[in-house]
C-alpha cells in the first residue's frame, strides 16, 4: 500500500547531486527580492527584476544550468533547478506547516510531469518552526502529492503518470533533527497514502475480506495483534446491526479489530471505522447518477487502518489503542433489509429501520457498544462517511463533529488543524434525539431531514453511554477535499494524519467529577 517512494535525509552537497531536479523554496518580501538560498540569488534576481518571480504561493521557476552562462552563477551538476514560492511568511505555527506542505506537493506534482525520478529538495531556513517541524511539513507535502493510483491503467495510456522514485532532503541543521522530523512526516504521508489506495480500489475488489486481510498484514509488520469476528460470531453475539445491513449481500460481513497494548495501567483509546465496501443504499435504493462513487464509503475504515499503520511504526509507550471495523456492503439481494424491519443490535436495542440508505449507524452501532463491554475504553473516536447532509452544512472543507466530552472535542480540533484538516463542532442534546422516536421500537434509524447529521450522530451516541466519545463525520472530507496541491482528486486520506498527531501527543482525560 502507499506510494513506492524513498524518501531520505542526505549529506550530499548540492552541487554534487546529479539527478533530475534540485528544488529551493523562496518566501516573498513586500517590494524586496525575496528571501532564498544564497547559491539561487543570481539565478532569481534577474527573473524577479521583471517581475515574473515574486515568491507568492504557487511561484515556479524553473531552469536548466546546462543552458545557462554559469559564468558568476553558482555551479550545479543536476539537470534541472526549480524555486518554489511560499508566499509571506503566516502568523501561526500550523499555517506555516502548512505553507510547507503545500510547497511540498507542488514540488512533487511539477516533478512528475516532466517524469523526474530522483529528486532533492533544500529544506527551507522558516523563522517560526524548528527544523524537525519544517522537515516534517515538507515531507508529508511531498509524499501526498506525489500520490497516484493506477494500478489498472495500461502502460499504452496517454494519463499514465510517473511518481518521484527518490526525495533527497538537505537542510542547515542536525542531522539527526531533520530525520527525526522526515519519519514522522514519512509515517503520516504513506499512512494517509495507504488509505487513498484502500478507497481507490473498486468494490469488487475491496471487499471485507480485503480489510480483513490488510489488518493480518499490518499485524504481521507490526507489534499489532489482529482478531477478525466473522459471521456466525456476529450470530452468537447479537450483532444485529451488521447482520441487516449484510442480509442482501453476496459477501459476508467480518467486523475487524486491531489492538495495540502497553500495559493495564494506561489509557486505552478505541477507533471506530466505518467499512462499507459499497453502498447501494439498499432496498430505499441510492440514484444512479454518482453512484460509483458508493465505493468510497469505506474511507472511516481506511482512516483507522491508515492511523493503525502509523502506531505499529512508531510504537507510542504510553497508550493501548483498540481499532474496530465492522465491514460490509449495502445490497438489495432477494433477503435484503427492507424499511419497516426491526433489528435488535448487540446489547439488546431494538430500532425500526426505517430508511435502508441509513445503513452506516445501524453497523458503527454494533462495534461501538460490543467494544465498549469487551474493551472497557476510556475514550472512543469514530470516523465515518454517514451523511450527506454534513456536505450541506459544510461542505467540502470541514469535518463535522459531534461529541460527548469537550476535552475530547479540543484535542481532536488541535491535532486537526496541525494537519490541515480542520473540524466544525455540531450540537448534540435530548431535543434531537426525540426525533430518533419510533412508536414500534426503542428507537428508528432515522430522525427525518432537518439535522440529519446530528441525529445520525444522536443514534449512535445511544450506544456510548458514559464513555468519552467522538463522532467524525467525513462525508464531506473523505473526496473532494478542499483543493491542493497534495491532495489528489478523489480520496484524500482525511483522518490518518489528524488521529497519528492525536496518539502522539495522548495524555489520560480527567476524570469527571461525580
Amino acid at each position: 500500500m502507499g506510494t513506492k517512494t524513498t524518501l531520505h535525509v542526505t549529506g550530499e552537497k548540492i552541487e554534487k547531486f546529479t539527478g533530475d531536479l534540485l528544488v529551493f523554496c523562496a518566501i516573498e518580501r513586500p517590494d524586496r527580492m525575496p528571501f532564498c538560498d544564497e547559491r539561487v540569488k543570481k539565478i532569481l534576481q534577474p527573473v524577479w527584476k521583471s517581475g515574473d518571480f515574486t515568491g507568492k504561493k504557487d511561484d515556479y521557476l524553473l531552469v536548466y544550468p546546462a543552458s545557462i552562462g554559469m559564468g558568476k552563477i553558482h555551479r550545479f551538476g543536476c539537470r534541472r533547478i526549480a524555486v518554489v514560492g511560499l508566499g509571506k511568511p503566516e502568523d501561526t505555527p500550523n499555517e506555516l506547516r502548512e505553507q510547507l506542505r503545500l510547497a511540498g506537493g507542488t514540488i512533487a506534482t511539477k516533478a512528475k510531469s516532466y517524469k523526474a525520478q530522483k529528486v532533492m529538495v533544500v529544506v527551507p531556513d522558516v523563522a517560526g518552526l524548528s527544523l524537525s517541524e519544517r522537515t516534517e511539513s515538507l515531507s508529508e507535502g511531498l509524499l501526498l502529492g506525489n500520490y497516484c493510483f493506477d494500478k489498472y491503467k495500461t502502460k499504452d495510456d496517454e494519463d499514465l503518470t510517473s511518481p518521484v522514485k527518490t526525495f533527497l532532503l538537505s537542510g542547515n541543521g542536525s542531522s539527526t533533527a531533520m530525520r527525526h522530523g522526515m519519519t514522522l512526516g514519512k509515517n503520516a504521508g504513506l499512512a494517509a497514502c495507504a488509505a487513498r489506495d484502500m478507497a481507490n480500489e473498486p468494490g469488487n475488489v475491496w471487499t471485507p475480506e480485503k480489510f480483513a486481510d490488510h489488518a493480518k498484514q499490518l499485524a504481521g509488520e507490526y507489534p499489532l495483534k489482529c482478531r477478525i469476528l466473522e459471521k456466525k460470531d456476529m450470530k452468537k453475539i447479537g450483532m444485529g446491526g451488521i447482520l441487516a445491513v449484510n442480509q442482501g449481500s453476496a459477501v459476508p460481513p467480518k467486523l475487524v479489530i486491531l489492538r495495540y497494548t502497553t500495559g493495564k495501567k494506561n489509557p486505552t483509546l478505541m477507533l471506530v471505522g466505518k467499512g462499507l465496501t459499497f453502498d447501494s443504499g439498499g432496498v430505499s435504493l441510492k440514484p444512479a447518477a454518482g453512484m460509483e462513487d458508493m465505493k468510497y464509503d469505506m474511507c472511516g475504515g481506511a482512516a483507522v487502518l491508515g492511523a493503525m499503520e502509523v502506531v505499529g511504526r512508531e510504537q507510542p509507550p504510553d497508550i493501548n489503542i483498540i481499532a474496530l471495523v465492522p465491514a460490509t456492503d449495502n445490497m438489495s439481494g432477494a433477503a435484503a433489509l427492507k424499511p419497516g424491519d426491526i433489528i435488535k443490535h448487540f446489547g439488546g436495542k431494538t430500532t425500526e429501520v426505517v430508511n435502508t440508505d441509513a445503513e452506516g449507524r445501524l453497523i458503527l452501532a454494533d462495534a461501538l457498544a460490543w467494544g465498549i463491554k469487551t474493551y472497557a475504553p476510556d475514550a472512543i473516536i469514530d470516523l465515518a462517511t454517514l451523511t450527506g447532509a454534513v456536505i450541506m452544512g459544510l461542505g467540502h472543507h470541514r469535518t463535522g463533529l459531534l461529541s460527548n466530552n469537550d476535552t475530547l472535542v479540543e484535542r481532536i480540533c488541535r491535532a486537526g488543524e496541525q494537519a490541515a484538516e480542520p473540524f466544525w463542532r455540531l450540537p448534540l442534546g435530548p431535543e434531537y434525539s426525540k426525533q430518533l422516536k419510533s412508536e414500534v421500537a426503542d428507537l428508528k434509524n432515522v430522525g427525518g431531514r432537518p439535522a440529519g447529521t446530528i441525529t445520525a450522530a444522536a443514534y449512535l451516541q445511544e450506544f456510548v453511554g458514559k464513555t468519552p466519545w467522538a463522532h467524525c463525520d467525513i462525508a464531506g472530507t473523505a473526496w473532494d477535499f478542499t483543493e491542493k496541491s497534495y491532495i489528489p482528486k478523489g480520496p484524500s486520506g482525511v483522518g490518518v494524519r489528524t488521529l497519528a498527531g492525536l496518539v502522539r501527543d495522548w495524555a489520560p482525560l480527567p476524570k469527571k467529577k461525580k
